[in-house]
């Protein structure tokens, strides 16, 4: 099979379009032919082996341990292992694997996987696994957010944010949505009540107003999302900017900052590391198939081009999550 393959961590040039032997898989394990997969800031730190830190949480000291990239995926079942009982070949499925996704074959375990939402094209189903587990935790689980509180989403245009504004919304939140210029429209049709345009104003514009913030962008300093947060209020960081983007840097800052924040101040300061599985998916699609929610596909790039998709990501600030489709 055709697959997007590095041999050492670097920049996206590392990653050479191959063909390689498919995935073998166990018996509580199921083949999927992939149909399109997802790109988020997941990858990039894989690829990149930064920060460092994560070559030592089981990636590879040297070299990434698994060479195919791309984690959550969306395609028809191929083949089933002896043990799974939710699938059988033919059926349209999302969710995570391990062995790669940016592949034409990828091999997932049952308990990752849901049937893809019969609504969602392929590369909507996509997008959904990865950041929008990662957003329905964040705000549902971690944020708590609960009817007419108010909440902010900080890079609410991207691929987390715009799952996280309608989540909010769903669960009866007023949502003030904070992104550029360019995505204020997007996000108001996902029900933002309110946006920042963070290139004129800042997100503490109106005063210590909003119960819950959900930090997705992870580029403002804690003193100031803190301006923007009731006394009681609480802080998500799900997000963790330049040096160490993505969840993991949300985390770490977190377990950095909370002990001085929560000695000195009411607010409650909570890092966000998503929890992959089957059934918060299965929930989060059940918002998706009532309309509630709806994933924002970007940018749709071949397999053969997921290098310039990376790039992309990369560059910062995309609209919505990016696709690698097979």
């Amino acid at each position: 099979m055709k697959a997007i393959v590095q041999d050492v961590y670097g920049p996206a040039e590392v990653l050479r379009l191959r063909d390689v032997e498919q995935p073998r898989i166990g018996g509580d394990e199921v083949l999927v032919r992939v149909r399109a997969a997802g790109v988020d800031p997941g990858v990039w730190i894989v690829m990149t082996g930064r920060p460092p830190a994560v070559r030592l949480m089981g990636f590879g000291l040297r070299r990434p341990r698994v060479p195919v990239r791309g984690r959550d995926l969306a395609g028809v079942v191929e083949v089933v292992g002896a043990r799974v009982t939710r699938f059988r070949p033919g059926d349209e499925v999302h969710g995570t694997c391990e062995s790669g996704s940016y592949a034409e074959y990828a091999a997932a375990p049952e308990r990752l996987l849901a049937r893809k939402p019969a609504g969602l094209s392929f590369e909507e189903a996509a997008v959904v696994p990865v950041s929008g587990t990662t957003a329905f935790q964040a705000v549902r689980d971690t944020g708590r957010v609960r009817p007419g509180q108010r909440v902010m989403v900080t890079g609410a245009g991207g691929g987390i944010g715009t799952f996280a504004v309608q989540i909010a919304k769903a669960l009866g939140a007023t949502v003030t949505a904070v992104c550029g210029p360019g995505k204020a429209d997007l996000v108001r049709s996902l029900g933002a009540d309110d946006v920042i345009d963070y290139t004129r104003d800042e997100v503490d514009r109106d005063g210590p107003r909003h119960d819950v913030i959900i930090d997705v962008a992870g580029c403002r300093p804690l003193s100031l999302l803190r301006r923007a947060l009731t006394p009681r209020g609480t802080l998500v960081l799900a997000g963790g900017g330049h040096d160490a983007p993505g969840p993991l840097g949300g985390y770490t800052r977190a377990l950095l900052w909370r002990p001085l924040v929560q000695i000195t101040t009411r607010q409650r300061l909570r890092g966000h590391t998503a929890r992959e599985g089957a059934e918060d998916l299965a929930q989060l699609d059940r918002l998706i198939e009532s309309g509630a929610v709806r994933p924002v596909v970007g940018r749709a790039y071949p397999l053969a081009e997921t290098p310039e998709a990376i790039r992309h990501l990369a560059e910062g600030h995309p609209t919505g999550k990016i696709v690698v489709t097979v």
